[in-house]
């Protein structure tokens, strides 16, 4: 691996971390083989995903916007299942980290180890330097071990002794956690659960797809058979594709105004950061490419609002009623009801596609391709 350390008091190291390919026709894909793709990438996580078409969906959208993603629910549904067959369908390095109440930030993060033969310091790099970093049961570790993934998820970039070493690009963090209620857990801050872009819950599978699981995996497990379906490359050239999908100045301000309402809402103590706006139109950016579309309809944020709001929201003790520390569906109902209370913005879609069409004359009249 190379790394160039920078010290973290000079801004080269964010000037590194900042030059990615710029958006051009060199380095995007057109909307059609994106597609393509994401139906590969697609039906090779379902090959061991059985019925959970929505979960797998919203993982690669969270990919392909180059966010984070939270997977919770209770042992045993499939949540480190979906998140290796996610990082085997692409060929890009993998790092995974199995949280536990002894790790260490190091563990995470590397650690300086004096080299004797040439007396001096060499860093060696920990699993979170990968593309693609799986992190096992991540509310199992204690807070302190918690917050070493703070500064590579939000900076792409990780600190150790005053030296800063920049994470290769792409750089998705996707954990999993046990509902908190769990022995052996410690709740995730706020500050770490807002730099995820999506928290998505399993479920459990349906009589059918679970009598499916028995019969498939009775001698071998089908993650063995899983292989990259999309390079390293094509992955960044998506997501670069993905970046330049069309939001309009209506569907921005629609998403403006459900974070907003949720900042000001009677059943809620804690609302929605500017961060996760961005990420709510990031990441419906992601699912309009996914869909063959270059610009964004409020369906896309509609469809994505629970999953990238839920989990930045704290309910009040009043809102929460009985459920206690299971908060889960009761902020799932008050992002819905803020939906339903949050005006739709009117001819998005036709504005965007005259947009769309405009482009295509524009491009046809000069006689490029």
């Amino acid at each position: 691996m190379n790394l160039k350390p920078t010290r973290s008091s000079t801004d080269s190291s964010r000037a590194e971390l900042a030059s990615v390919p710029s958006n051009d026709a060199d380095t995007t894909v057109d909307l059609g083989e994106l597609q393509e793709a994401g139906r590969a990438i697609m039906r090779n996580v379902e090959t061991v995903i059985d019925g959970k078409h929505e979960a797998v969906q919203i993982a690669l959208t969270v990919l392909l916007a180059e966010g984070h993603l939270l997977i919770e629910d209770v042992p045993g549904v499939g949540k480190t299942m979906l998140a290796k067959a996610l990082a085997r369908s692409v060929d890009c390095t993998v790092g995974r980290i199995q949280f536990t109440p002894d790790l260490l930030p190091s563990d995470v993060t590397g650690v300086s180890v004096f080299n004797q033969a040439e007396r001096r310091f060499e860093f060696k790099p920990g699993p979170v330097f990968a593309n693609i970093v799986i992190g096992d049961e991540i509310n199992r570790a204690s807070p302190k071990t918690q917050s070493a993934l703070l500064e590579s998820m939000e900076e792409r970039q990780v600190t150790v002794d005053g030296v800063t070493y920049p994470l290769a690009l792409p750089f998705t963090v996707i954990a999993t956690q046990n509902p908190i209620e769990m022995e052996g857990t410690y709740a995730l801050p706020e500050a770490q659960r807002d730099r995820f872009m999506a928290r998505i819950s399993m479920g459990y599978p349906d009589p059918d797809s679970e009598l499916a699981m028995l019969d498939s995996r009775d001698t071998n497990s089908p993650l063995a058979l899983i292989s990259a379906v999309v390079s390293g490359e094509t992955l960044r050239d998506m997501m670069l594709t993905a970046r330049g999908v069309f939001a309009s100045g209506a569907v921005k301000e629609y998403a403006v105004n459900l974070v907003r309402a949720t900042r000001d809402d009677r059943d809620l103590r804690l609302g929605a950061s500017p961060r996760a706006t961005l990420q709510l139109i990031r990441a419906a950016k992601a699912q309009a490419a996914l869909n063959g579309r270059d610009y964004v309809l409020p369906d896309d944020i509609d469809s994505l609002a629970v999953a990238v709001l839920g989990h930045r929201l704290v309910p009040t003790s009043r809102a929460l009623g009985h459920h206690h520390q299971d908060s889960g569906p009761v902020i799932d109902d008050i992002v819905r009801r803020i939906l339903a209370d949050t005006p739709v913005p009117i001819g998005v879609a036709a504005s965007a596609l005259s947009r769309s069409v405009t482009q295509v004359r524009a491009v046809g009249s000069t006689g490029t391709s």
